[in-house]
């Protein structure tokens, strides 16, 4: 007669065996991971914006490169290799003497060439730095790899906006192709006897020769970010001296044209912030937010009015 109660107990494992399979719950606070390291990626936070970099930690020095293929082959791995980090704003590479003829080398010794690559962020040039010093992935001879050190001058402290090939790569890379747009708002001709040059002699070229005329143009771009539900502006102006008996006449003014349409989105990206996170996502942000209010035409409002019997009279519009 036990043996049938010992039995039961043993068909009571499976309710012992419960806490185990509880266990996928124990594992859900994993699952939510991510929303748990939100504070630490906010700590993680790197803001870069649509300006040349100048930091010593943006600035890798890279020596110890074989010169067994050609010039331009070699620019292309490299560039390859440090742009799979992160977005670069320039890569510049230093023939060894052996190449250059007699003069003093950059290189670590005869045979061997360096290199120069400056990141847009801190943080990508830290991990292309880790990944590629002493790889062999790009020669057979390991690279050297470190951080600049070099002093940045004062002169170059300030702010310089990118350039607008510079600014397009930099939105391209961080944030697609379909993750911001631009439309030409206003693009006219200015009032020509407006001088932005603010020069006397041009003014008096002008006025001695009459087949000289002052073309201005002035450009308002809008920026927007749809998965950031974003936009700004930028504007600019620019001006230009033509001939009127030029026959290109026609094509510096498209040039002009152009000229002042990249001028206003370069000054549109001044005003963006891209924020990389630490699990690899871009958010954008705006040093000044701005709002825009679209104009609407003046509506008329119309009420229906019922007239009296006497006064719904035809009116005579003929013309005597």
């Amino acid at each position: 007669m036990e043996g049938p109660e010992e039995v039961g107990k043993e068909e009571v494992g499976p309710e012992e065996v419960g806490p185990e399979e509880v266990g996928p719950e124990e594992v859900g606070p994993e699952e939510v991971g991510p929303e748990e390291v939100g504070p630490e990626e906010a700590e993680l936070v790197e803001v870069v914006e649509f300006t040349v970099p100048v930091e010593n930690n943006k600035t890798l020095f890279v020596w110890n490169l074989e010169e067994t293929r050609p010039e331009h082959e070699l620019w292309v791995a490299l560039w390859s290799l440090f742009s799979s980090f992160g977005p670069l704003y320039l890569l510049k590479l230093s023939l060894s003497r052996d190449r250059l003829g007699p003069g003093p080398a950059l290189g670590s010794g005869p045979g061997s060439s360096s290199a120069l690559v400056k990141f847009f962020s801190s943080r990508h040039a830290a991990q292309a730095q880790r990944a590629t010093h002493g790889s062999t992935a790009l020669q057979a001879t390991p690279l050297k790899v470190c951080l600049s050190s070099k002093k940045t001058p004062h002169f170059l402290s300030r702010t310089i906006p990118l350039s607008h090939a510079r600014c397009l790569n930099l939105a391209n890379h961080c944030l697609g192709f379909n993750g911001w747009s631009s439309d030409i708002i206003t693009l006219k001709e200015l009032d020509p006897d407006l001088d932005l040059h603010q020069g006397l002699d041009s003014d008096q070229d002008l006025d001695l020769d009459p087949d000289r005329v002052r073309l201005t143009l002035g450009c308002v771009v809008q920026l927007h970010f749809p998965f950031h539900h974003l936009t700004t502006r930028g504007s600019a102006v620019q001006q230009e001296t033509l001939t009127r008996s030029d026959p290109c006449r026609s094509l510096l003014r498209g040039r002009l044209q152009r000229a002042v349409r990249e001028k206003a989105l370069v000054q549109a990206f001044s005003n963006v912030q891209l924020l990389l996170l630490g699990s690899g996502k871009v958010l954008v942000q705006l040093k000044y937010p701005q709002t825009y209010e679209t104009e609407e035409e003046e509506l008329l409002k119309v009420t229906e009015v019922t007239l009296p019997p006497d006064e719904d009279e035809e009116f005579d519009l003929s013309v005597s």
